[in-house]
C-alpha cells in the first residue's frame, strides 16, 4: 500500500486534527500509558486493524506505556495520508481499551 509523501503544511495540518500525535522525524507517534497486559491486548487489536487495511505501526511497549510510530515504508519512509488513517484508528481502539494518552 503507498501514498503520495504530504508536505510539512500539510502534515502540521493533519497532525492539528489528530491530538496528541506528533511528528518525530519521517514519522508520526503517539504513546499511551496502560497496565502492561492491557498494552499487549491493545498491540493485539491494533495489529489486527493494521492487517486488514494493509498499513502496520511500529509498536514499542514498554512497563505501563506503549508507543505507536507511524510512517510509510513503501513511500520512502514518508508521512502520508495513510498514516494519518491509521492513527485515527489507533485513537478509537485505544478508548475502547482505556489505555490513557501519555501528558
Amino acid at each position: 500500500m503507498t501514498g503520495e509523501p504530504l508536505s510539512d503544511a500539510e502534515i502540521g495540518r493533519r497532525l492539528a486534527g489528530l491530538p496528541g500525535w506528533a511528528r518525530n522525524g519521517n514519522e508520526i507517534t503517539r504513546t499511551f500509558t496502560c497496565t502492561w497486559h492491557e498494552c499487549l491486548h491493545l498491540a493485539m487489536y491494533v495489529g489486527a486493524k493494521a492487517r486488514e487495511i494493509g498499513h502496520h505501526p511500529d509498536i514499542d511497549i514498554r512497563w505501563q506505556q506503549i508507543r505507536f510510530g507511524i510512517t510509510t515504508h513503501d513511500a520512502g519512509h514518508q508521512i502520508t495520508g495513510l498514516d494519518f488513517d491509521l492513527a485515527g484508528h489507533i485513537d478509537r481502539i485505544a478508548a475502547a481499551h482505556g489505555a490513557e494518552p501519555l501528558s
